[in-house]
């Protein structure tokens, strides 16, 4: 059950993360899924002890759904830094 939500959830944050960060027209679903997962997982390291809130493995709440989507968000201006930077 647990990797059903990471998935379902992965998918949401990361499409949400991308529609924030305008990159929604580059991505897939699969992609989503990578970046939302990898954001929680970001998030959960380093955004999470800050604000004192757990990840999603401990329980899907709404500053759980924060933490993953700030991680994403994080990850994704990241990915677009260096990105612009092997285009110059």
């Amino acid at each position: 059950m647990g990797i059903i939500i990471w998935l379902i959830m992965g998918g949401l944050v990361g499409w949400i993360a991308s529609k924030i960060m305008g990159t929604s027209g580059q991505q897939g679903i699969i992609l989503n899924v990578v970046v939302g997962i990898v954001g929680a997982l970001i998030g959960g390291f380093l955004i999470g002890p800050i604000l004192g809130a757990g990840s999603i493995n401990e329980g899907i709440s709404v500053m759980s759904f924060i933490v993953s989507l700030i991680g994403a968000i994080i990850l994704l201006a990241i990915l677009s830094f260096f990105q612009r930077k092997s285009s110059h």
